[in-house]
């Protein structure tokens, strides 16, 4: 438990539990597809120009097998005496699959050059979202979270959304339109070598359910633990004057080893089991290689296929088993796409904070005086577990109250409830002899200047800094700011003064923090 009787996770708040499975896998993937729906027109031209790249693709091989029957004829020929093999045949057969085949790679070229223009507006749009979202979210989703496993939503999972969806959508529609045309090029050449190669449908299909299966739980299990690593690793960078300090180094070092063992080891299992597919489908066509030339062989024997239909069939195999060994690396991109949609959608369905004050009532900072009533105020972090109990003040303009207790005495917990942070579990807080419920959030926090226990410096100068507050304020302005605060002379002792960086403090304060 923290201050004030908050919760945290393992490493500051949150944290899932490892290997938890996916809360809704289907109205994720639902939210996907909407998302990607306001790009449908796009997808359709996908589609179009990813079956034509394969159509141009498939038909390759059986007109290429019809130069091989070609140059055997030919060599037939000129052994028994005839004209020899036909070259300008030949050549006129090449130039026509080479024109299929470059045709075919400018097809796949746009469809590719689409799909990843549209999985980039989906990321950006959501990231989007996702920062306009934080600024909407209540100030306890902050204390239950830990700042790297925000970050990794809006990074890491976003990125590997965008990744698995510019990839997946692609290497679908290629795969079922390889797989459904081969099979009918297949079937003209010899039904009885299409059913050998169907016989081992069931085992690649059996395999692949199986890795499938076991997979999903990793990758699951990899995305937690790398916001976790994300979140030690913010922690450290973030607190590392602290750590140094007080000695923690071993101790930090040891939780960080502990997450980046459980991301190793997720990680490890997830690829581990993704890599298998491809040896694996490769073995199962290594066996439908043998078996199409045993039969193959002894049908050409017999004089019922031509040479090079058997020189296209194999061609056909190799990629018959290709779109199936893909199919089964995109289910398990599925897996670690929809495992991180899961947690972006998780993120951008948050409760929000309530910015608007009571309909009809609405006050403006402008019209306050400054009188503060606290009116039997009860509240709590914890529902059922209250922390202030029938609390009573009142605060007249202009006076000074200054709020004096030990730490977790609930200072900082009265400040909050003030601004709106949190709402009353009972009780009211007036100002003026309004309820601040009557404000809109945004109004009531003009009421107030708070100076934060914890200073964080943006990017930018220390002047840009001061600034933050009301950005038309002029330089002298904010030194007259400063100077008001006792800052003025602190800051002028640093070198550059107003213009010091965020970056330049930082190696100040790291440089001091290394001192003896």
């Amino acid at each position: 438990m923290a201050e004030n009787g908050r919760p945290k996770g393992p490493h500051g708040p949150g944290g899932m539990m490892p290997g938890e499975k996916a809360k809704d896998f289907k109205k994720s993937f639902k939210k996907l597809v909407e998302y990607i729906g306001n790009y449908k027109y796009a997808v359709l031209v996908v589609i179009v120009f990813a079956v034509a790249g394969t159509v141009f693709n498939v038909i390759g091989p059986k007109i290429l097998g019809n130069a091989t029957t070609e140059i055997f004829t030919g060599l037939q020929s000129k052994f028994s005496g005839g004209s020899g093999i036909d070259f300008k045949r030949v050549g006129q057969i090449l130039v026509f699959v080479a024109v299929l085949y470059g045709v075919s790679a400018l097809c796949s070229f746009i469809q590719a050059f689409i799909m990843t223009n549209i999985s980039q507006k989906v990321s950006y749009r959501l990231r989007q979202e996702m920062i306009a979202k934080i600024n909407r979210m209540p100030m306890k989703y902050f204390d239950t979270k830990t700042h790297g496993e925000v970050l990794s939503r809006i990074t890491n999972d976003v990125d590997t959304l965008g990744q698995g969806l510019n990839q997946s959508i692609t290497q679908l529609i290629t795969s079922v339109s390889t797989i459904i045309g081969v099979t009918v090029m297949m079937l003209t050449i010899s039904p009885l070598l299409t059913a050998i190669t169907f016989l081992i449908l069931p085992l690649s299909l059996m395999l692949i359910s199986f890795i499938v299966k076991h997979s999903q739980k990793y990758f699951k299990m990899q995305q937690k633990s790398l916001g976790d690593v994300n979140g030690q690793v913010e922690e450290i960078y973030s607190g590392h004057i602290i750590i140094k300090a007080f000695n923690r180094e071993e101790a930090v070092l040891n939780d960080f080893n502990r997450d980046n063992d459980a991301l190793y080891r997720s990680a490890w299992k997830s690829q581990f089991l993704s890599g298998l597919m491809m040896p694996i489908m490769n073995f199962i066509g290594n066996l439908g290689y043998v078996a199409i030339a045993i039969v193959g062989g002894i049908l050409a024997a017999r004089g019922t296929i031509t040479v090079g239909n058997i020189q296209s069939f194999i061609q056909y195999v190799r990629n018959f088993t290709q779109p199936i060994s893909q199919m089964a690396q995109v289910s398990n991109m599925l897996q670690s796409t929809m495992a991180a949609s899961e947690r972006v959608f998780e993120f951008l369905e948050e409760d929000e904070e309530e910015l608007k004050g009571i309909e009809g009532n609405r006050l403006k900072a402008s019209d306050i005086t400054g009188s503060v009533t606290f009116d039997h105020v009860n509240f709590g972090y914890i529902e059922g577990k209250t922390i202030i109990h029938d609390f009573s003040m009142e605060v007249k303009p202009g006076q000074k109250v200054a709020i004096v207790g030990p730490t977790g005495a609930g200072k900082t917990t009265i400040v909050k409830l003030l601004m709106r942070f949190y709402d009353l579990n009972g009780g009211r807080i007036l100002i003026d002899g309004h309820d601040i419920r009557e404000f809109d959030r945004s109004e009531l926090r003009e009421c107030f200047g708070m100076v934060l226990q914890d200073t964080w410096l943006f990017k930018g100068s220390i002047m840009e800094n001061i600034r933050y507050g009301r950005l038309d304020a002029t330089d002298e302005e904010v030194v007259e700011a400063a100077r008001a605060a006792y800052a003025n002379r602190f800051i002028m002792t640093l070198p550059g003064g107003y213009s010091l960086t965020r970056r330049q403090v930082m190696c100040l304060q790291a440089r001091n923090s290394s001192l003896p």
